[in-house]
């Protein structure tokens, strides 16, 4: 895994979804319009940047990998469990259907969401030619939002977990993420006994909270080995990552692309 640069923009890629037909950026904060706290390729257009310069990024995405602006399939993310299976773009005139995860197995599609700390996870299914991606924040993860969108692409596309790839991309680490007994609880009632194994001792009552090991037993117990980790922290490398906790609520959402072919 590794980035590349391509006309000005940073992207990071997972090995394990190299040589397959499908193409994947994970794109960083460098190349974009936008200015101040959103500088500089913002893909979020609810966070108070400049709503023209958010366009401009996005069809600067588009261009830069030569896909149709109007391919794309995204959602308005609200840390729930809902996943959609799309079956072809979303109209401009469509308003942004709610969800935390897309699947598709079609090659006119291209996936968008956007992230800022949240794990994002992207899933390939090279035998059926199925791909997805999901939003993955603290409530996603303790209600298993993983393992729902591995068990969505068995029942739409009729994937089956041991085939599967899944690249778990940049967001917050343990050490950067303070969370209260509340989300303890949320993850007790899960994931049971388990549940210990993804927090740490903080301060004043407080617990450190391991996203990246949840969301990989999350698809161990799913079914699916095949795993790549980033291991990058979104709060940590400010330089390259919007990160929601380390620049208090003022920032922007870097983008991730999926599609079936390549670029």
């Amino acid at each position: 895994m590794g980035f590349i640069e391509t006309n000005d923009l940073r992207y990071f890629q997972f090995d394990s979804f190299k040589g397959q037909d499908v193409f994947h950026a994970v794109l960083t904060r460098h190349g974009g319009a936008s200015a101040g706290p959103f500088a500089s390729l913002n893909t979020g257009g609810t966070v108070g940047d400049d709503p023209q310069a958010v366009v401009a990024n996005h069809e600067k995405i588009y261009q830069t990998f030569g896909y149709d602006y109007y391919s794309r399939f995204d959602v308005w993310q609200v840390h729930g469990t809902d996943i959609l299976c799309a079956d072809g773009p979303r109209s401009p005139e469509t308003p942004h259907p709610k969800a935390d995860g897309i699947l598709t197995d079609r090659e006119d599609v291209t996936l968008f969401m956007r992230f800022a700390d949240c794990v994002p996870i992207l899933l390939l299914d090279p035998v059926r030619r199925v791909i997805g991606i999901i939003h993955a924040g603290w409530q996603g993860t303790a209600r298993q939002i993983a393992r729902v969108a591995v068990e969505k692409m068995g029942a739409c596309y009729g994937s089956r977990p041991g085939d599967l790839l899944a690249g778990i991309g940049p967001s917050i680490c343990p050490q950067c993420y303070e969370v209260g007994p509340e989300v303890v609880r949320a993850f007790q009632r899960s994931y049971g006994g388990r549940a210990e194994v993804y927090f740490s001792h903080g301060k004043n009552g407080h617990f450190h909270l391991d996203l990246w090991t949840a969301n990989r037993d999350t698809l161990h117990m799913a079914g699916v080995t095949r795993i790549e980790e980033s291991r990058l922290c979104t709060a940590c490398h400010l330089d390259d990552w919007y990160s929601h906790r380390a620049e208090h609520g003022r920032t922007g959402r870097f983008g991730v692309l999926l599609t079936l072919g390549k670029a």
